[in-house]
């Protein structure tokens, strides 16, 4: 039931587009045992001025203009040792598959619980028995 949200620039292709949607959803299915066809995804494109990082890095991580910021919303409840590989396997197979810097990807998780959810009709599907 990940609800993932996108944003980059409007200078990046259709190709990468794609390329980093299949990526998370692979490293969701793969990785964060999400369920097959639960796909729910929202891309957006910026401005290179709407993109907004620092300049200097952080973390000792530097940002190029071509930074991908990617937002997953899911059912807590995930370990820490799953959540690493699911930042691993999106970074990595987007450099592999698209030559986009690791650094430029830039993840981040917000768990909430199974009744945070309505998949449509106003209803909570998930609500506690």
């Amino acid at each position: 039931m990940p609800l993932v949200r996108i944003d980059l620039a409007k200078t990046s292709t259709p190709e990468l587009r794609k390329a980093i949607s299949e990526t998370v959803y692979n490293a969701m299915t793969e990785i964060a045992n999400v369920p097959e066809h639960d796909k729910f995804q929202i891309v957006t494109l910026h401005d290179q001025d709407q993109l907004v990082y620092p300049a200097a890095g952080y973390l000792g991580v530097s940002y190029t203009p071509n930074i991908i910021f990617i937002q997953v919303t899911w059912v807590a409840g995930r370990a820490l040792d799953t959540k690493k590989a699911f930042y691993r396997k999106i970074a990595d197979d987007l450099h592999a598959k698209t030559g986009v810097r690791k650094e430029d990807v830039f993840i981040v998780l917000s768990d909430n619980a199974r009744e945070d959810w309505s998949f449509g009709n106003g209803e909570m599907q998930y609500a506690p028995k």
